[in-house]
């Protein structure tokens, strides 16, 4: 069969907005013609393609959106191709964990910005970005699955370092005698959201068994969980390219410098990707190798 242009766009505007009102007013049409033109795009694809409580894609819209982001990619490519000089901008999205944004994948950010293109940027944890990327929201991400779902690539671009850190002062009246059972349930952690594992994984290495109950503190940014181990008010796991410059001046110590937590990273894109979204990978496959930990493959993580 032959796409419909109209309806593709269609799709993927409702499919971004979640709205069909608020997808009509952006294609300057009626809220009944959106309407018309899904059911006439699922109707020649012979399955659903939007699960209308939420509007999010089904497997089939999953598999159509990412469809529409290679054609416009592949658009844009060849228009590039033809006008070099076409001030046009494609819009891309890609999946990044926020610890990762906040230091290594910041200067790979701007440098796809500077590109013919229009960015943005996914923020989830990194055990969540995979989904994104799978619905056909993003062409690509950052994530700690090794393992790449049907017509996606998985390359292994390094792992990420932590350190349980806290101020001299934290540690003298909560940790006296170090990171012993009875203060790690008393004292308070900074953890990132409560999706954030990697503490629980610290915790749970260094004793030997998972623990749980312990106070936490939720400071949803990088920036911020830094700035509260940094005032006292708990102590984290932060990425040691953020927090070396506190350690080397002494405003904050390791707990446990021998016990780092690595956090592998893979980057997930398309199998069959046009060439400006394959040099987008390659950009930050380059850099991310240059600024993360190289592990040995073999080699369990710590």
């Amino acid at each position: 069969m032959i796409f419909d242009r109209q309806q593709l766009e269609t799709f993927s505007a409702v499919v971004e907005l979640r709205n069909f009102g608020a997808a009509a007013k952006t294609l300057n049409v009626t809220r009944g013609a959106v309407s018309q033109r899904i059911i006439a795009l699922e109707e020649a694809l012979g399955a659903p393609l939007l699960v209308r409580d939420g509007n999010v894609p089904t497997p089939a819209g999953e598999a159509v959106l990412r469809h529409v982001q290679a054609l416009k990619l592949m658009e844009a490519d060849t228009l590039g191709q033809i006008k070099p000089d076409t001030n046009g901008r494609t819009g891309i999205a890609v999946a990044v964990n926020a610890d990762s944004l906040a230091t290594w994948f910041e200067p790979v950010a701007c440098d796809i910005a500077r590109e013919n293109f229009a960015l943005e940027l996914i923020v989830d944890d990194q055990d969540f970005t995979l989904s994104v990327l799978t619905r056909g929201e993003a062409i690509g991400c950052v994530s700690t699955a090794g393992t790449a779902s049907t017509g996606f690539v998985a390359e292994a671009i390094g792992a990420m370092e932590y350190q349980c850190v806290a101020t001299p002062t934290f540690c003298q009246a909560h940790f006296p005698h170090g990171l012993r059972l009875h203060d790690i349930l008393a004292a308070p952690a900074v953890l990132f959201n409560r999706k954030d594992g990697i503490h629980a994984v610290f915790l749970e290495r260094l004793l030997g068994f998972p623990i749980r109950g312990y106070a936490a503190h939720y400071f949803p940014s990088p920036v911020a969980l830094l700035m509260g181990v940094r005032a006292g008010v708990g102590y984290g796991l932060v990425p040691s390219m953020q927090v070396q410059p506190f350690l080397d001046s002494g405003e904050l110590i390791a707990l446990a410098p021998n016990d780092s937590v690595f956090v592998r990273l893979y980057w997930h894109h398309w199998e069959k990707a046009p060439p400006n979204a394959r040099a987008i990978s390659e950009m930050v496959i380059r850099h991310a190798r240059q600024a993360l930990s190289q592990l040995p493959p073999e080699s369990p993580d710590r």
